[in-house]
């Protein structure tokens, strides 16, 4: 887990994992230069649970990619599982994932579905991610949701962990699965939702117009190294354009009808 400025989210993501029916696990975190009063969060759940939390920090902001890497290199288990710390791991989610991937040895990596929840605790909609993904889905989809995934830390180590360029900050996890299928690795996703996304304003403002080109060299080398038809990367530049000049208000709009639409009573936090 890499944490930046997540003072308001960070309690209850740890909660959530101390709260996992799956008890072998500990934590790596490492804290990428906060600002706020996310180091003495952190400092008091490793105080009060030290088999549990590893705590890093950087001297300075490194961004996600890197910072990954550093939790990479301090972790010891078999399995790694990535989380943010602003989202919520419901309690079975471990034990599901390790069972799965016991019985299932040809799959190298799992992920899930995830739902969509607001500032406020309500529960939004529910995104799917295609059961079983392979090299020709990052075409017209996003084959894990980042967050939920589980892997074995050979994967991690036989790719070489994340890219820390300019051109991955936003796009990490796009250019690791690139690398996974070029490799010949395997993944899949459940259908069940384990995993809470939170989604506000804040996350909308990040998928800014200089954002979304910076990451286009990374579509242009993995359509390369996937083989996929030059013409497909034609058609990824238009939807890269309709998106950056897709205005904020009108972003914001649709958001804001998808949560009219699948928001329910019930509270999480």
């Amino acid at each position: 887990m890499r944490v930046y400025n997540n003072e308001a989210t960070l309690s209850a993501a740890l909660d959530s994992m101390l709260a996992q029916t799956y008890e072998n696990w500990e934590c790596v975190i490492c804290d990428d230069c906060s600002t706020d009063g996310t180091a003495a969060i952190l400092t008091r759940y490793a105080a009060k649970h030290p088999e549990r939390f590893v705590l890093l920090r950087n001297e300075k902001n490194l961004k996600l990619a890197a910072s990954l890497n550093r939790c990479l290199a301090f972790a010891t288990g078999e399995l790694v599982a990535r989380m943010d710390g602003d989202d919520i791991s419901l309690p079975a989610r471990f034990e599901t994932q390790v069972r799965y991937l016991e019985k299932h040895p040809d799959v190298d990596l799992m992920g899930t579905a995830m739902r969509r929840f607001s500032e406020t605790g309500g529960l939004a909609d529910i995104i799917y991610a295609p059961l079983e993904p392979n090299r020709f889905s990052l075409h017209n989809a996003i084959p894990f949701h980042h967050a939920t995934i589980m892997t074995y830390k050979r994967v991690y180590d036989a790719l070489k962990g994340y890219v820390s360029l300019p051109r991955t900050v936003r796009a990490e996890d796009w250019d690791l699965w690139v690398r996974f299928f070029h490799a010949g690795f395997a993944g899949a996703n459940s259908s069940e939702v384990l995993y809470l996304v939170r989604e506000d304003e804040k996350a909308l403002q990040r998928r800014t117009f200089h954002a979304r080109w910076q990451n286009y060299p990374t579509a242009r080398i993995g359509y390369r190294l996937l083989g996929y038809p030059k013409r497909w990367l034609v058609q990824e530049w238009i939807i890269t354009l309709i998106k950056s000049l897709t205005p904020f208000f009108v972003q914001k709009m649709y958001r804001n009808y998808q949560k009219k639409r699948y928001t329910r009573e019930t509270k999480i936090i």
